[in-house]
């Protein structure tokens, strides 16, 4: 496989290299939107506000459907009254109780992992939400429990519906009084992802689209991404990932205080020596840093001085800044970018997008 920049503006490859259709996916996310909010309503996930607030929230989640958990806390904030905390297991801790709400999100509605926890959680007497698609296992789990259950219309790949499965746990949140959201909020939301959509659109040449210009940063570079905030974090977590499932390609990420601490000493190791003449393809550090306006004043002081290191050492620099005010329009911001980039990457490359081959034989192995 090699990079061809040339493919991104050649619209019969965009076309016939995505025959699984991420491309279109990534640009529904603003349907997705709207679609998972009125879904949360038909719901009435608002009744999970009838009672108060639990004393912990739990989101149970794998791969796509689990970064629905890390947006909501990252969208509650640090001034959350309660703790929010997403579980990638087969075990709910000891301490998660009655008095908690477990969160059960499966783009398939039958995850192993998030089955296991919904049913652990259903038999110590937690409060029960479900998120998924209609008729499946974990909808009978939650129909056998009497609880909440938001049916969402999943087509394809879990993380091309990232925003059917996370809108509702906003929904929610909003219901128990822990972020402020209503309705103008996610139509606002819908339509910046509208405009992104717009400006990605795969007949926009790549010198004006900022996701084939994201994705011809990344090409050919071992790519470390970090956030400037918890919501530009998660955002940097999720464009490593799709890294990972769209484009088959290595990433690591962070997040400022704590990667100046580890991640930053590789600007002086040998994957950070770029020399133009010399044959080093693909193995030199590209620093994508993603910025967000509400960072502490300390961690803008080490955004700062470590992006200087950087320059200094002629390492490959890439920022980019959340857009909008609310914290969930600014990490959509971010997401989308980051979803057309890694699709963009991935074609570049002439990798279809949407299969992820090692994922299922992992998964077929783990059955036999």
């Amino acid at each position: 496989m090699t990079w061809e920049p040339g493919r991104l503006d050649d619209q019969a490859h965009l076309s016939e290299g995505d025959p699984g259709g991420m491309l279109p996916a990534v640009a529904a996310s603003a349907a997705h939107v709207r679609t998972g909010y009125r879904a949360a309503v038909e719901a009435q996930v608002d009744r999970l506000g009838a009672h108060g607030r639990p004393r912990a929230i739990v989101v149970a989640g794998m791969g796509g459907s689990g970064i629905a958990g890390d947006i909501l806390a990252a969208v509650a904030g640090s001034g959350a009254p309660l703790p929010i905390v997403t579980l990638r297991s087969y075990q709910l801790p000891g301490w998660v109780g009655a008095t908690d709400l477990v969160i059960a999100v499966s783009g398939s509605g039958d995850t192993e992992e998030t089955l296991a926890l919904a049913t652990q959680a259903v038999r110590r007497g937690c409060t029960l939400l479900g998120v998924g698609p209609s008729g499946s296992q974990l909808q009978a789990i939650a129909t056998q429990a009497s609880a909440i259950y938001v049916a969402v219309p999943i087509n394809g790949q879990s993380r091309a519906n990232i925003w059917l499965l996370t809108i509702p746990l906003i929904v929610a949140a909003a219901a128990m009084r822990l972020v402020p959201a209503d309705a103008d909020l996610f139509e606002r939301v819908a339509k910046a992802l509208e405009d992104m959509a717009h400006r990605c659109r795969p007949s926009s040449d790549s010198f004006v689209n900022p996701g084939k210009s994201l994705a011809m940063d990344l090409a050919e570079s071992v790519p470390m991404i970090w956030g400037s905030s918890p919501v530009a974090a998660v955002a940097a977590y999720r464009l490593a990932c799709q890294l990972n499932t769209n484009a088959k390609y290595p990433a690591v990420y962070g997040e400022l205080p704590e990667a100046g601490h580890n991640q930053v000493a590789s600007l002086d190791g040998p994957l950070a020596e770029y020399d133009i003449f010399a044959d080093t393809t693909g193995r030199t550090v590209r620093l994508v840093v993603m910025r967000d306006v509400e960072e502490h004043p300390q961690v803008t002081r080490r955004r700062e001085a470590a992006l200087r290191l950087a320059r200094e050492r002629d390492v490959r620099l890439t920022e980019v800044t959340a857009e909008g005010v609310h914290p969930l329009e600014r990490i959509a911001s971010l997401i989308a970018l980051g979803d057309y980039a890694s699709t963009y990457l991935a074609l570049g490359y002439g990798v279809d997008p949407t299969p992820v081959s090692a994922i299922t034989e992992l998964k077929a192995r783990i059955s036999q």
